[in-house]
């Protein structure tokens, strides 16, 4: 990696080849202005992915409601996916625009966007409408928002660097907690439609004041900033980061989205239907802090796959016979609180793997890696539900989503032993790194 760094300076023009401090930037400081930056994160989790997580809510709603003329269940299906999928499939685009213009530039487009998609699904009469705005322009804003802001934490910290992240992921189980709660309560109370322009105005500000907040040390670090690195693929500890993303995927959507209809089909109400979705945010915001104290503690591989697995076991073990709803919160805490392993870990294990300059490039990968599990686990989820079935009737997308989590876990097994296996020569290239 050292001659890599200093065969790419050297073919700068020589004004523009970086000093000796800066091609040996100063190790993370652990905390500082990092804990700032990871306050405007929280609230960037919180007021993006949290927003989007509520979106069950409106699928729950869209579901049991004939507003749409034309509109189908997979309809509905796709346009929450869409919110997934399209914000991680522009990310290389929201890479490069802060490779020309800085983290904040994109991240003030994506604040303006947001509001824009809730406004303009409030006036949507058609099922296209819905499509192109609380779909694509939801999810391109999310994009903008958060892909700049995500590689700024783990410039700010090293031992502590799994803590910060989840801390960060933590906001959008609080947001999610807040948006769901409000979200019903507003349907009820001012109808659909003001409700998507309350939400509108209240994400603006929180996001605007959020990006105000983030500061990264690009400056310090030098981070590889190309929209792809595709090298990186040749290396199989990538390689199994990126396979363990894909199949977790299918069942974290599945999840996410399907257990606010799943209340209404064992016969419980609207408002039963969005305190699962914002019991299941509650889990998050409890347990992504604590899966970053043990991950830092015991090993990021090694709690990334056990909690994989945990998930798809509890899927099994508690969702699949949970006809009582007392018994469906249950699940809905605890698979809240790991269900998300993949945004608490994603970082600080591609840090782990990639290092710090590699980060962006390979981030710009990993979004694009779960593009499509994004886009279509919920389209399978609702194809496998049977209505007929009554309180059985997501029986087969259940288990969809426990095997997608089984399987991912054994990739992550793969990673930690293979990374075991490999360690002297990890942790030479580790201080080789940081030397750099």
């Amino acid at each position: 990696m050292v001659a890599k760094i200093e065969a790419s300076a050297s073919e700068r023009p020589k004004e523009e080849t970086v000093s000796e401090p800066t091609r040996n930037p100063a190790p993370p400081p652990d905390g500082g202005y990092g804990w700032v930056c990871i306050f405007g994160q929280f609230l960037i989790n919180g007021f993006t992915w949290g927003v989007v997580a509520s979106y069950g809510v409106y699928l729950a709603f869209y579901l049991s409601h004939d507003l749409f003329p034309g509109g189908k269940p997979l309809d509905f299906a796709f346009i929450g996916g869409f919110n997934f999928a399209v914000a991680l499939l522009v990310a290389p685009f929201a890479t490069l625009l802060t490779s020309l213009y800085g983290v904040r530039a994109p991240m003030f487009i994506g604040v303006v966007l947001l509001p824009s998609g809730f406004i303009g699904a409030s006036f949507a009469t058609k099922i296209w409408h819905l499509y192109l705005s609380q779909g694509v322009c939801i999810g391109l804003a999310v994009d903008l928002i958060y892909i700049p802001a995500t590689a700024v934490i783990p410039q700010w910290f090293s031992k502590k660097r799994s803590l910060a992240n989840g801390i960060c992921s933590a906001g959008s189980g609080i947001g999610g907690l807040v948006v769901c709660f409000s979200t019903e309560g507003m349907i009820r109370a001012v109808g659909l439609a003001w409700a998507l322009r309350i939400t509108a105005i209240g994400v603006f500000f929180i996001n605007l004041i959020a990006t105000l907040l983030i500061r990264s040390r690009n400056k310090e670090i030098h981070p590889d900033l190309r929209m792809f690195n595709f090298h990186l693929l040749g290396d199989y500890h990538v390689q199994l980061l990126l396979a363990w993303s894909f199949v977790m995927m299918f069942g974290y959507i599945t999840l996410m989205f399907s257990l606010s209809d799943y209340a209404l089909a064992i016969g419980r109400s609207d408002s039963d239907s969005a305190t699962v979705a914002a019991i299941l945010n509650l889990g998050c915001a409890c347990g992504r802090p604590l899966i970053g104290y043990a991950s830092d503690r015991w090993g990021r591989v090694e709690v990334a796959g056990i909690l994989t697995f945990a998930t798809g076991f509890l899927v099994f073990v508690l969702w699949v016979p949970a006809t009582i709803f007392s018994v469906l919160l249950v699940f809905a805490f605890i698979s809240g609180g790991i269900l998300g392993i993949f945004w608490a870990a994603i970082g600080p294990l591609a840090a782990d793997i990639v290092g710090l300059k590699e980060l962006p490039a390979f981030l710009s990968i990993a979004w694009l890696s779960v593009v499509i599990p994004s886009a279509v686990a919920e389209v399978i989820a609702l194809e496998l539900r049977k209505p007929q079935l009554g309180k059985r009737s997501y029986v087969y997308a259940q288990t969809f989503a426990g095997l997608s989590y089984i399987v991912a876990s054994f990739l992550m097994f793969e990673l930690w032993r293979s990374r075991r296996m490999a360690n002297p020569r990890l942790e030479v290239d580790s201080e080789s790194s940081e030397s750099s």
